[in-house]
């Protein structure tokens, strides 16, 4: 009997299939920190962005990033945010006025904090059924 390499699916050919990160439902942050992230008995190396829509990857490592290009999912779904929770790694940054004004006409309050606050205040409000949403960079 031949083994199938690990990470290779029956039926799928001979490659390795990756698919863009997608947890499609509201769940709390169990875990941080080792780069990543646990939620739903699921783990996620790097950042995530949680909204109304689910929780994806996040392709953002630094808050020298941060952009209106890099929000565009919760621009896209600013009718169902209230709170944007963004958590911008181990330590507190300023947000842009032009990009704090952007999220203030979208409707949406921005709440900038550490990463570990982010993810608190995340599960504190996801509990109490609130429209928030978060955009979190991994720490180590």
């Amino acid at each position: 009997m031949s083994q199938r390499p690990r990470g290779f699916w029956p039926g799928q050919g001979s490659g390795l299939v990756i698919r863009e990160a997608h947890f499609p439902g509201r769940a709390p942050i169990d875990a941080y920190g080792d780069g990543g992230f646990r939620f739903a008995e699921m783990s996620h190396r790097g950042s995530l962005m949680v909204l109304p829509s689910g929780i994806h990857g996040w392709d953002v490592v630094s808050p020298e990033q941060f952009g209106p290009e890099v929000f565009a999912p919760v621009f896209e779904q600013a009718k169902d945010i209230e709170i944007l929770l963004i958590g911008c790694g181990p330590e507190l940054v300023r947000l842009d006025e032009a990009l704090r004004q952007r999220f203030r006409d979208a409707g949406i309050m921005a709440d900038v904090m550490s990463t570990g606050a982010a993810v608190r205040t995340l599960n504190v409000l996801l509990a109490e059924n609130r429209a928030v949403a978060a955009a979190l960079i991994a720490v180590e």
